[in-house]
């Protein structure tokens, strides 16, 4: 089974920057980033397509970019000018068909999460 395993968060102040990262272990069509904060349901992040489309939400739009390396199955989102309301668990999911990338659905694999925390 393919598994995916992000690494890269921690704790930053607010307008600083984080990079995550995630590694699978096989090919995915689309990947993308959802987060988890506490109390909250998960969110689409921000996805990316095999060819390179990328999508984000408008919360993050101009602020976080998303890229991949299709040669080592990875994909990363750069982070900055964070805030206080980016805190949570950022997950990797990846998904082997074109959908629409914000719905968690369309994701067939996940790994288990990074925490990111932003301090005022």
């Amino acid at each position: 089974q393919v598994q995916l395993v992000e690494s890269g968060g921690g704790l930053v102040q607010a307008g600083g920057s984080l990079r995550l990262s995630c590694a699978a272990s096989g090919r995915f069509l689309s990947m993308g980033w959802f987060r988890q904060a506490p109390g909250k349901e998960r969110e689409f992040v921000a996805a990316i397509s095999w060819s390179g489309g990328t999508y984000y939400a408008d919360a993050v739009k101009g602020r976080f970019t998303i890229s991949r390396d299709n040669a080592k199955n990875a994909v990363s989102l750069q982070m900055n000018s964070l805030k206080t309301e980016d805190t949570g668990v950022y997950y990797c999911g990846g998904g082997y068909t074109i959908g629409n990338p914000s719905r968690e659905a369309g994701y067939a694999r996940w790994g288990q999460g990074t925490q990111v925390t932003v301090s005022s």
